[in-house]
């Protein structure tokens, strides 16, 4: 039965036939989009040549050109991004956005649960929707399975549009498949704010990470620590993009009511920023995200951060990685410590060897629990987004993320990861060499279920 299983699952998409197949290197420019239309040719290639003036970027005018070529997923000009480091950043901002939000309100999360933080967010949301406000929330199955279902019909009873993602009771699911779930974290108000990133509405964002550490005396105290975590929050017209993935989202599900037909005002332009929202989830054809991060890493030219939760690479990953280092290209990689799922741990543990003999540098996170999925490139890519660097998030999640072009917040980033970085330890080749029986065994005991956790 099992073997019947995996021969029926779904595949990565094949990253060395489509570079070997597309003629991505015949495109002039990527389109990019302000407000609802394209820029001319000339007009993007302007603006792509202004990101990339500094070293003339491979990985501006290949990469682009090659997901151009792939994908019909515009970059969207006239944005500002702002970065959100843990859970008291993000809710002061999820609060405030929806404070102002004068038409609508779109939360879609895998976590929604009844304590402080879920229960604040709610009474906020059935307040707004009394002032008129349309308002609607996704929440996953299994991911909310503890919260009960009376705080979801109290949102309900105040006219709070709420969909069950693919319900885990078979009675109530359209298509019963416990393995798909909905991953994404995402808010959008108005059609002009969008929030995302991996932070859920939970109790561990009660508390920050960092601010924490940095207090003496207190690393005895690990329990009190919130979740380090990051979150990004993105003005302009980009947000719209947002909006049509949760309204796609609503229709697939089939969810109670009809999300206005209404088109809102297109957001005006508030940044500089380039940004590609990539959707995804099983239906799609190809991954896009997993093509735009091996695509990404593979035409990178100084340097790639990535800090990671839940890291388990399949071998095309390991490749562009390993491939990576060997031609000089500075590999960092910050990656969750084993408080908290030992399965996934233990099978991302299982590639290490691989990546450090090739030069990759490897940091495990101390302490609190890592829920970040972001990385850095070349000092002008950036990505914050709910997917994480494993198969699941590849092939049985929904998810999203953001991929931002632009100096400024690419120099956030680093900074963030730098700081990151003193509070990991970094585990070398040698060291690695000599871990004992006991661990070589769970990685391998690990390994042979990675498809599926």
């Amino acid at each position: 039965m099992l073997v019947l299983a995996l021969t029926a699952c779904a595949s990565l998409p094949d990253y060395g036939a489509l570079n070997r197949e597309t003629t991505w290197w015949r495109v002039d420019a990527p389109r990019v989009q302000v407000t609802r239309g394209l820029l001319s040719e000339e007009q993007s290639a302007r603006i792509i040549r202004q990101l990339g003036e500094q070293g003339e970027s491979t990985l501006l005018q290949r990469h682009l050109a090659f997901m151009e070529a792939i994908s019909d997923i515009p970059l969207v000009a006239g944005n500002e991004a702002s970065l959100l480091i843990d859970g008291p950043a993000t809710r002061k901002a999820m609060f405030e956005a929806i404070k102002n939000a004068r038409r609508e309100i779109l939360v879609e999360t895998y976590i929604f649960e009844d304590d402080d933080f879920g229960t604040e967010l709610s009474e906020l949301l059935r307040q707004k929707r009394a002032e008129g406000v349309q308002v609607y929330v996704i929440y996953d199955s299994v991911g909310s399975v503890t919260t009960p279902v009376a705080f979801f019909d109290r949102m309900r009873e105040a006219a709070v549009g709420v969909c069950e993602y693919n319900p885990i009771n078979p009675l109530r699911a359209r298509i019963f498949d416990p393995n798909r779930r909905d991953h994404r974290k995402l808010m959008v108000i108005d059609g002009e704010v969008a929030l995302t990133g991996g932070i859920n509405i939970s109790r561990v964002y009660q508390r920050g990470s960092l601010a924490f550490w940095s207090q003496p005396g207190r690393r005895d105290k690990a329990s009190q620590v919130g979740w380090r975590d990051t979150h990004v929050q993105i003005s302009g017209p980009a947000a719209a993009r947002f909006r049509e993935l949760f309204v796609e989202t609503w229709g697939r599900q089939i969810c109670p009511g009809i999300i206005a037909d209404e088109t809102l005002p297109v957001a005006a332009p508030q940044g500089n920023k380039l940004v590609r929202v990539i959707g995804t989830s099983p239906d799609d054809e190809q991954n896009l995200m997993y093509l735009e991060l091996l695509s990404a890493i593979d035409h990178a030219e100084e340097n790639i951060l990535v800090t990671m939760a839940y890291f388990v690479p399949d071998p095309e990953m390991i490749r562009v990685l390993s491939a990576a280092a060997r031609r000089g290209v500075e590999v960092k990689l910050i990656l969750a410590n084993e408080g908290n799922y030992r399965l996934v741990f233990h099978a991302g543990r299982s590639k290490y060897t691989e990546l450090l003999s090739a030069g990759v540098q490897i940091y495990e996170w101390k302490d609190a629990p890592l829920h970040a999925k972001t990385a850095v490139i070349d000092g002008v890519w950036s990505n914050v987004g709910s997917a994480n660097l494993d198969w699941r998030s590849f092939l049985h999640n929904d998810e999203v993320n953001a991929v931002i072009l632009g100096e400024d917040f690419a120099r956030e980033m680093e900074l963030q990861f730098e700081k990151d970085l003193s509070l990991a330890d970094r585990i070398t080749l040698p060291e690695w060499s000599r871990r004992g029986y006991e661990d070589r065994f769970k990685e391998f005991g690990a390994r042979v279920f990675e498809y599926w956790l």
